[in-house]
């Protein structure tokens, strides 16, 4: 059977990435000023910043039924069935959506929504994994199966630069917020698997890194361990606005990493939907099975 791939450009995929990889993104809308935009059609990175920057009100927004319907549809014209992997149900709604809407007559049986709790560089490792499959000859319920299967065995680690647009999405209270900006206060955030969650706050970058790349450490001496050993484990990293800051980061990591065997297999730049809430210059690491 022929089994599309499809995701979200939570997943740092750009449309011009996804022509050579013969899958379909479908672009994540936001507001900025009122006026709707999508993410890599008519809003690139520099566009976004550059609003950012001139304190343009900018918020997220999710996909409409309409138009991921619309993609599903042309799709089917000429493959049997579809995989669509969007971002995690914790951090967004949009997943529901398309669980609900591939259940309709039309697409049942079709369309097969995986919510494998991932987004950004995991999330993309997920699409990679699904191309893999399907060229390996796996129908769509099995592509979805195994990585579901495999939705927990991922770890994001992400420093925030700023807690501007923490406050502003609620994410902190003003006095808290106004506290750690004196103090200057980067706070490290984790995602394991599903929702955006504190993990520490450290009074630098540099101290920062470093409390990063020892749970990276930690993660595959434990949780990752077997993986590791299997030839199944990938290490990511990701960004917002400065990738010279990211491309330094590397550095450290495979020096402080190195006993492992590992390398960092891409860096990207953060999603405009992750990047909405915790603005420019922050630095993340991630690690997850790959198959």
């Amino acid at each position: 059977m022929k089994v599309a791939i499809v995701t979200d450009s939570n997943s740092g995929i750009t449309q011009e990435e996804a022509k050579k990889l013969d899958i379909s993104i479908v672009p994540m809308p936001f507001l900025v000023n009122g006026e709707e935009y999508f993410e890599d059609v008519t809003l690139d990175q520099t566009g976004f910043y550059k609003l950012l920057f001139e304190d343009a009100d900018v918020s997220t927004s999710q996909p409409s039924t309409y138009s991921i319907n619309k993609i599903w549809t042309d799709l089917l014209k000429k493959y049997d069935e579809i995989v669509y992997i969007p971002m995690s149900s914790g951090l967004s709604a949009s997943c529901e959506t398309a669980l609900a809407s591939a259940e309709s007559e039309e697409y049942k049986g079709k369309v097969f929504v995986v919510d494998n709790k991932r987004i950004s560089v995991t999330q993309k490792q997920s699409v990679l994994d699904a191309i893999k499959l399907a060229q390996e000859g796996k129908t769509a319920s099995e592509i979805k199966k195994i990585l579901l299967d495999t939705s927990m065995q991922a770890s994001i680690y992400i420093m925030v630069s700023t807690l501007k647009y923490l406050k502003k999405g609620g994410r902190l209270t003003p006095a808290v917020a106004a506290i750690g900006s004196l103090l200057k206060i980067k706070p490290v955030l984790q995602i394991q698997g599903d929702k955006l969650d504190k993990f520490c706050q450290v009074m630098n970058a540099s101290v920062g890194k470093k409390r990063m790349i020892e749970q990276i450490a930690k993660d595959i001496q434990t949780r990752f361990g077997d993986f590791l050993k299997s030839n199944h484990l990938k290490l990511f990293m990701a960004y917002t606005y400065d990738k010279e800051k990211c491309l330094e980061f590397k550095e450290e990591a495979e020096k402080a990493l190195s006993e492992y065997g590992v390398k960092i297999e891409y860096i990207d730049p953060l999603s405009l939907s992750v990047s909405c809430h915790i603005g420019e210059n922050a630095l993340a690491i991630a690690c997850a099975y790959a198959y």
